[in-house]
């Protein structure tokens, strides 16, 4: 492939630095050859022909990673999922997956109902999409957050088929093979309800799913495939203890933080995952009747609780990685996460990075996306605002003006030759 050289443009390299006015970054295959600015990169620059993205003033950033997806998943219609065919939701998330893609998300971490087809999907260049690390099903206990069995004896299964395990297991011998279970259907990371939650129909955010032990086996599960990572659906204060003493990676939504629990996770570098934008999005959504009841009760008792423990933890100094649980609300509208983060303290520099180098990192990711630097994937973004001055100006797909995913341009127009 030729050079590309992006230029013209604010950079912001996702270190959370201070951006760098006339900034450049030279690609050539798949990886970053030079970034900095324009005298700096300007030695680096061939003879050869070479490919320009004009920036036009606008800023120049990593790609965006999300580390809370559900891209089979978009919205909550119980008839749907009880009446269509398994195989329309892969259809469906071919759209899904463009429109993230558009937003600018490059990067993202499935939570649950994405198979190993879909990703491989994306790398074979079947179908467009965003590099993607998957966990393929939920691990829930019996009358859990992922057991979605209704009062009328059906059971909805929200992540289940043919290439997909059900994640119902309890004790810890059966936690232990339905790991083993779900590492052999093609996950790269372990997800686990260690609580219940908002959308379930028999429990609540409080209650406490899991024990440390059975907890703590599906953390040694994975260290036993090289290094594999556990997330936690963690919304009460116990349930996320729990998980924390346990020793797994990322807590997830974290709705009901106390001071002890907030400690805990800086002393021992567990990540946040806020997702504050799936709250608001069942409240939105029952606007339109598209929420069961008992999910848009439990939003609405929660979202004032969210934003305090979130803003409580980021003033304490605990991980922030930006994830937002889309599919919950609709793909591509995830930099409405961003800001939401600004709202609860951070700043819009705070929320970049949160989305760019300390996602990368909650990925474990971090040598090859999540800032622009010499060697890493050529995953950037060019934005027509500036997002410092304005970052819910991002909210709005159209202000992502260029989109390069793995050094091609996957939105926005085709470079000039030079």
């Amino acid at each position: 492939m030729p050079f590309m050289l992006i230029t013209n443009g604010q950079l912001i390299d996702g270190r959370g630095g201070p951006p760098l006015p006339d900034g450049m970054v030279l690609i050539r295959d798949n990886q970053i050859r030079a970034v900095g600015r324009r005298d700096d990169v300007a030695r680096h620059i061939p003879r050869e022909p070479i490919t320009t993205i004009d920036a036009g003033g606008g800023a120049i950033l990593p790609g965006l990673i999300d580390t809370h997806v559900h891209l089979t998943l978009e919205g909550f219609n119980i008839q749907e999922r009880l009446t269509e065919p398994y195989s329309l939701q892969f259809y469906k998330a071919v759209d899904r997956m463009r429109r993230t893609l558009d937003a600018g998300i490059t990067s993202v971490r499935d939570a649950g109902g994405t198979d190993l087809g879909t990703k491989m999907a994306v790398e074979r260049g079947i179908v467009p999409g965003p590099r993607m690390q998957i966990s393929v099903t939920a691990l829930t206990t019996t009358g859990g957050h992922g057991d979605f069995w209704m009062p009328s004896g059906l059971d909805m299964a929200l992540f289940d088929g043919p290439n997909v395990p059900h994640g119902r297991c309890d004790g810890v011998e059966e936690v232990r093979r339905k790991v083993r279970e779900v590492l052999r259907a093609g996950a790269e990371v372990i997800k686990v309800c260690a609580t219940g939650g908002v959308l379930s129909p028999t429990d609540d955010p409080s209650f406490t799913q899991f024990s440390i032990e059975e907890l703590a086996v599906m953390v040694q599960e994975g260290a036993f495939r090289k290094g594999v990572r556990v997330m936690a659906h963690a919304q009460g204060t116990e349930g996320i203890r729990n998980a924390v003493l346990a020793g797994i990676h990322s807590i997830e939504h974290g709705i009901y933080l106390d001071d002890e629990v907030i400690a805990l996770m800086k002393e021992r570098g567990t990540f946040l995952v806020p997702t504050l934008l799936a709250p608001l999005a069942v409240l939105e959504a029952a606007e339109t009747g598209g929420m069961p009841p008992w999910g848009v009760r439990k939003a609405r008792e929660a979202i004032e609780a969210h934003s305090a423990s979130i803003a409580a933890a980021h003033k304490a100094g605990v991980r922030i990685a930006m994830g937002t649980d889309a599919g919950v609300m609709r793909h591509g509208t995830n930099l409405r996460e961003l800001g939401l983060m600004v709202g609860i303290g951070m700043t819009p520099m705070e929320a970049i990075v949160a989305t760019t180098s300390v996602a990368a990192a909650c990925l474990g990711w971090e040598d090859a996306v999540g800032t622009l630097e010499i060697g890493k994937l050529a995953d950037v973004v060019v934005t027509r605002t500036d997002p410092l001055a304005d970052i819910r100006s991002l909210e709005d797909p159209d202000n992502i003006a260029v989109v390069v995913k793995d050094g091609a341009v996957v939105k926005g127009h085709a470079p000039s030759p030079r």
